[in-house]
């Protein structure tokens, strides 16, 4: 295998986190409105904390992201 067809695998891999990352944000969304329609008055306390799990989230989608344009610019 070629060293840029290598390069361009790995990229692909690493954009996968992207993905992965979005399904992560959906489903802690949709825990949370499953729990805040089952126990309404608990649902303001957690509703910061859906925020931070979510930014965490996507933070991971962004380092991903990163990783993808290092494996593909840099190396």
């Amino acid at each position: 295998m070629e060293a840029e067809a290598a390069k361009f695998l790995g990229a692909g891999l690493a954009c996968l986190g992207m993905g992965l990352a979005g399904i992560g944000v959906g489903n802690i969304f949709g825990n949370f409105l499953s729990g805040a329609l089952r126990n309404p008055s608990a649902a303001d306390g957690q509703f910061a904390r859906a925020f931070i799990g979510a930014a965490l989230a996507e933070g991971l989608g962004i380092f991903s992201l990163v990783v993808a344009l290092v494996l593909l610019f840099v190396v």
